[in-house]
C-alpha cells in the first residue's frame, strides 16, 4: 500500500512539473505565431538575389505565358 503513495506522488510531481513547463512556454510567446514558421519556410526571403548565371545560381521559374500571349508568339 505504500507503493501506491509514492505512485501518486510520483504522477503528481510529474504532472506539475508539465503544467509548470507549459505555463512557461505559454509565458515565453511559443504559441504566438503558430503559423508563421511553416509559412517562413516556403518563402524563404533571405537569400540575396545572385546574377543571373552566376555559379551556384538557382534558376527562378520562368512564368507560363497566358493563352492570349501564346497566340501573339505563334
Amino acid at each position: 500500500m505504500d507503493e501506491l503513495l509514492y505512485l501518486i506522488a510520483i504522477a503528481l510531481s510529474l504532472g506539475g512539473l508539465g503544467l509548470a513547463a507549459f505555463l512557461w512556454a505559454l509565458k515565453s510567446g511559443q504559441f504566438d505565431d503558430l503559423d508563421g514558421a511553416a509559412h517562413r519556410v516556403l518563402f524563404d526571403d533571405d537569400l540575396p538575389a545572385a546574377p543571373h548565371g552566376a555559379p551556384g545560381a538557382v534558376p527562378r521559374a520562368v512564368p507560363e505565358p497566358s493563352a492570349p500571349e501564346a497566340r501573339r508568339g505563334q
